[in-house]
């Protein structure tokens, strides 16, 4: 990784887990290293149900579905990078079944037009699923990347997340806008 890039990374990092700043600023190349950075943050922050996990040492495995947008980014970001015991491994999948042992799974714009079925299909595993199309989150998917003014931010959806079995982290929940399910009950609804 070049110096720059492990810069980035670090200071991206470190932005998500010491100062509660949501956003950082992009270029076009640069968009997909800021978000290879939050992915690693993102896994980092969730308490994963123990049967997510075959062995103590197996990887924690982040996928991309779709078109690739990050090329080598997210190989270099990654590498040699552990979470607790786990090291950290990247796959790439193009159909729903190459998706097996994915804890996280980053949907590319590519499948937008499935990212409802894909959250359908992956209700109740647990899977960490993280898109950039617009409504995402609302969709099923547990965090949704956007873009605003060239910086990035994210909006998290708890009910997806309950529904994986995820706890996400409190400190993670204040770096983002938050969504619920469209048909989810507001809170003292009189619906049950």
């Amino acid at each position: 990784m070049g110096g720059f890039t492990s810069l980035l990374v670090a200071l991206t990092v470190g932005t998500i887990l010491n100062t509660g700043i949501l956003f950082a600023h992009t270029k076009s190349e640069g968009e997909y290293q800021v978000k290879a950075a939050f992915l690693f943050g993102f896994a980092k922050f969730v308490d994963w149900p123990a049967k997510t996990f075959s062995d103590p040492k197996q990887p924690l495995t982040v996928c991309v579905y779709g078109r690739d947008p990050f090329g080598q980014i997210l190989d270099d970001a990654l590498l040699g990078k552990s979470i607790g015991d786990r090291r950290l491994s990247v796959g790439r999948a193009s159909q729903f079944q190459d998706l097996a042992g994915c804890q996280v799974i980053f949907v590319s714009r590519s499948e937008r037009e499935r990212a409802r079925e894909l959250a359908n299909r992956l209700a109740n595993h647990a899977v960490l699923l993280v898109g950039e199309s617009e409504g995402f989150a609302t969709s099923g998917g547990t965090i949704e990347f956007t873009l605003e003014d060239s910086r990035v931010h994210f909006v998290i959806n708890p009910d997806a997340a309950e529904r994986a079995g995820l706890k996400l982290s409190s400190k993670l929940l204040a770096l983002a806008k938050i969504v619920h399910d469209p048909n989810k009950p507001t809170e003292g609804s009189a619906l049950k």
